[in-house]
């Protein structure tokens, strides 16, 4: 019998002044990665008003990849590579840091509603210091027997994203029909997990309550997904173990704490490092105060150690 880990969310604020309340189940404490995937926020649907939606000025990060994906909505991205792109339903936008950038995140004015996944990926060692790099695609809907799928990253059901990513990942949005149970083929070497965004599924026999993340180890090469009375909406993910340890603290992630302290005091002093964000209406992110501790690194087992301020995204 395979087991299911169930990670229960817990809400944070996501951003500045204008915080858009978000469900983040990774990191957890007692799992921080699934593959290379080491952050994941769940938030909406909620409505977006003039005083309302999501409004992240420019904040930095080092040594990680970000992905966005949205059920509802837009989001405008500007960052310090000189990207300026629309973040849509069904589109992943994935944003190499690497050695550092800027970024800002602002819904637009033709989202009413705002839903979706804010995801990140740790980079491993050898190309944490990269350059910065953005990647867009907008998958094919794949559809069989009461399931539709749509591969953002890595390969699923024959289907594979163009995607570039450090390490070996599967990101996918699946939508399963009312009472649907679908087997679905997965690579018996990688972590997964299923994040579920609305209705009802269970994962090999496990119920997830929506904004739940039920994870599964190394072995399986298909997991059963079925769906309850009103249908599910899911994302996939999936990811050969990985094996380093890293700092993670704020927006920035590092070999050691020094790495750390350094990435915070060059954003701080407006570092070519990071760059500046063009076209922003607005001030900068400041960084929060590192803790009076030293950062120790976190693996895979989890266990959060040492301060963890919010995440600007």
């Amino acid at each position: 019998m395979t087991t299911v880990q169930v990670l229960t969310p817990r809400e944070v604020p996501l951003g500045g002044t204008r915080a858009l309340d978000v469900r983040r189940t990774l990191p957890h404490r007692e799992r921080s990665f699934v593959g290379a995937w080491c952050f994941a926020d769940h938030y909406g649907p909620c409505d977006v008003g003039p005083d309302s939606g999501m409004d992240v000025p420019p904040h930095p990060h080092t040594g990680l990849a970000t992905v966005s994906w949205l059920f509802e909505g837009e989001i405008e991205h500007r960052d310090s590579a000189g990207v300026v792109g629309t973040v849509r339903p069904g589109e992943v936008n994935l944003m190499t840091a690497g050695h550092g950038i800027a970024h800002s995140e602002v819904s637009t004015g033709a989202s009413a509603v705002l839903h979706g996944v804010q995801l990140w990926i740790a980079l491993p060692a050898d190309a944490g210091e990269c350059a910065r790099g953005f990647q867009h695609h907008a998958p094919p809907v794949i559809e069989r027997d009461g399931l539709r799928a749509r591969v953002f990253v890595g390969s699923l059901l024959g289907r594979a994203s163009p995607v570039r990513t450090a390490t070996a990942l599967l990101g996918a949005q699946l939508d399963l029909d009312p009472g649907v149970s679908a087997a679905v083929d997965v690579d018996p070497a990688f972590e997964h997990a299923v994040l579920l965004d609305t209705g009802e599924v269970a994962v090999e026999g496990t119920t997830l309550a929506p904004g739940e993340l039920g994870v599964i180890d190394p072995g399986p090469s298909s997991l059963r997904l079925t769906a309850g009375s009103d249908g599910a909406r899911l994302v996939l993910l999936g990811g050969e173990p990985f094996e380093d340890e890293v700092v993670m603290w704020w927006n920035f992630m590092a070999p050691d704490h020094e790495g750390i302290v350094r990435a915070r005091d060059q954003w701080e002093a407006a570092s070519d490092r990071f760059g500046e964000v063009p076209g922003y209406p607005g001030g900068r992110l400041p960084a929060p105060p590192l803790p009076p501790v030293r950062l120790r690194p976190r693996g895979r087992s989890g266990r959060l150690l040492g301060a963890e301020p919010p995440a600007a995204s």
